[in-house]
């Protein structure tokens, strides 16, 4: 009797098709079936959470998070991290508070002069983490570690640990300004996520970031200088904390030397969510919206539930915690689909 012969194995399209629906399962698709699912428990769990008024608090809360989550999106993508996010925003905000107050200044003229400076402050910062990074060959974490303490140390500084304020009325009415019923910032992170999409996706400059994400050697190799590239999604990531410490100052109209403790945290816990690898290579800035729409749907949830402080903190740990996990096993999944 003879045995049945082998099934003949897949073709070589078929298993690289499941193999990369299984890293969309695990990534962005899987990230928004999440994000869904955690507003239809919340919608059931709390009355209050599906109304316009409480998606509008949403959209306003993550902001923040989405703009310098897609800095950082460009950094990880090259194996690298920053942890100095959030200071440095405090530093731009700060210096660029100077220029907001400045009394021989008209309001038009003082707005653009600010957004200017935060950006450039933002931007010298991070060419100082990617330049030391790069020239002598540190870990990004210990290098933007230097900085988050250089950063703050120099807003109290520049401050004298004082809290600025009274900022231009106009200034302030855009904070809170709506367009659409949705908040005006949150318009501009998401035009912010787009402009980052259109980089990755659409130009070599962003096939190069993935590239050297997945293999920095093969494209050293290649003849293309991977220290330039490295050292630009730093300064990208600066430009995006010096447009959200605009955007905080536009929202609460203060300048303190003291915020953005922390920020770092979530930005990175939103691109990790989003399905971005943490060895480089891998991720979007899709994923990226996903994840800090997902962190903020889940804060408000929590917060509308009653669920005191010290528990949401917990919570919001161990999410971040199971999407590191799910980052571990979502390629060894999508090789065994494949």
């Amino acid at each position: 009797m003879t045995s049945a012969p082998p099934a003949p194995p897949r073709p070589l399209e078929d298993r690289s098709t499941v193999g990369s629906l299984a890293r969309q399962a695990m990534g962005e698709a899987g990230t928004g079936v999440a994000l869904l699912a955690l507003v239809a428990v919340f919608t059931l769990a709390a009355p209050k959470f599906a109304t316009t008024g409480n998606f509008t608090n949403i959209a306003t809360e993550i902001t923040l998070n989405t703009m310098l989550a897609v800095g950082l999106t460009f950094v990880i993508l090259v194996g690298g991290i920053d942890l100095s996010v959030g200071s440095v925003m405090a530093l731009s905000a700060v210096v660029a508070g100077d220029v907001l107050t400045a009394e021989d200044l008209s309001v038009g003229v003082a707005v653009t002069l600010a957004v200017l400076v935060s950006v450039a402050v933002g931007m010298a910062c991070g060419l100082v983490n990617g330049f030391v990074s790069e020239r002598w060959r540190v870990p990004s974490f210990i290098v933007t570690l230097g900085m988050l303490n250089i950063a703050r140390g120099a807003a109290l500084d520049y401050t004298d640990a004082k809290t600025q304020y009274d900022f231009p009325q106009g200034f302030s009415h855009f904070g809170t300004a709506t367009l659409l019923g949705v908040p005006a910032l949150f318009w501009i992170a998401l035009a912010m996520v787009a402009a980052g999409q259109l980089v990755l996706t659409r130009t070599v400059f962003g096939r190069l970031v993935f590239a050297i994400g997945s293999n920095e050697e093969a494209v050293r190799l290649s003849g293309h200088r991977t220290s330039v590239v490295k050292v630009a999604v730093f300064v990208i990531a600066g430009l995006c904390v010096g447009v959200a410490a605009i955007t905080y100052m536009a929202r609460l109209n203060i300048a303190s030397p003291i915020l953005g403790g922390g920020y770092e945290l979530s930005a990175i816990a939103a691109v990790v969510i989003g399905g971005a690898s943490l060895s480089g290579g891998k991720g979007s800035m899709i994923g990226t919206l996903l994840g800090a729409c997902l962190l903020g749907v889940l804060t408000n949830g929590l917060l509308l539930m009653g669920v005191s402080d010290f528990q949401r903190q917990m919570i919001t740990g161990g999410v971040i915690m199971v999407a590191v996990v799910v980052d571990h096993y979502r390629d060894r999944l999508a090789a065994r689909l494949g």
